[in-house]
């Protein structure tokens, strides 16, 4: 089985498209067999730190002090220290595998099939899971054993959830391209509080740092993680008539 955790960075919302260039979706790809292993290598990591809180990508910033960070007693030195480390647990995994779909916001709100955060969202989300399909096909192909996996996403508002929810069954049951005869996905969506899955809370960094790359054209941490990403697909621009330099 694998796990397929899922975040995004950016803002989705047509009011607030222009306070980031794009929006990110993605995340890591972790084999169960090594989930409880990772699990302890970040509970280790908190409890050498004294971390209180999950870890976010914000909560690494130099000045951040929201009352939730469990950081604020480190300093920027240590956070990014705490930061390369966990970059280094999930890059030490071979089998750990990172994909991520970057929607240039003002171009994908010029296409028909997006029209507000939902659509931008799903049309992201469509994306992802359609290459987490591909990359257990390729699997099951490869090995001659069928490789099923889940998708687990941060949670967000209730009704944002529900209308996920809904958009994932009806692809995986409608749509003719991901309705595969050997459908590799088991149950629905998932959605968990990020506070409560290790792997949502590695997901938010692997984001943040797709994000900073496509937004900032800082590959600082980007460069930490590249190798992990699926080739050559792992990494989807959207729209696609966007040209970008990698």
């Amino acid at each position: 089985m694998h796990l397929f955790f899922v975040d995004e960075s950016g803002s989705a919302t047509p009011q607030d498209k222009y306070h980031s260039k794009n929006f990110v979706i993605g995340g890591v790809i972790i084999p169960e067999k090594h989930w409880h292993e990772i699990d302890k290598k970040l509970q280790d990591i908190k409890q050498e730190y004294q971390i209180t809180s999950e870890i976010k990508w914000r909560y690494f910033a130099p000045h951040n002090k929201d009352n939730e960070n469990g950081m604020k007693h480190l300093t920027f030195e240590q956070r990014n220290e705490v930061r390369l480390k966990l970059y280094d647990i999930i890059t030490s995994y071979k089998s750990a595998k990172i994909i991520s779909a970057i929607i240039d916001i003002d171009e994908a709100y010029k296409q028909k099939v997006v029209s507000n955060k939902d659509d931008l969202y799903c049309l992201g989300y469509y994306k992802v899971l359609d290459c987490f399909q591909e990359y257990l096909e390729d699997l099951s192909k490869n090995t001659g054993e069928k490789f099923n996996g889940m998708i687990i996403i941060d949670n967000r508002i209730s009704c944002e959830d529900n209308r996920l929810r809904n958009y994932h069954y009806m692809v995986l049951n409608i749509d003719k391209k991901l309705n595969l005869v050997n459908n590799h996905l088991i149950e629905g969506l998932f959605i968990a509080p990020s506070h409560l899955s290790t792997g949502i809370q590695f997901a938010d960094l692997i984001a943040g740092a797709i994000f900073r790359k496509y937004e900032k054209d800082d590959c600082t941490y980007y460069n930490k993680i590249e190798n992990s990403i699926i080739s050559p697909n792992g990494i989807i621009i959207l729209p696609k008539n966007k040209k970008t330099s990698s």
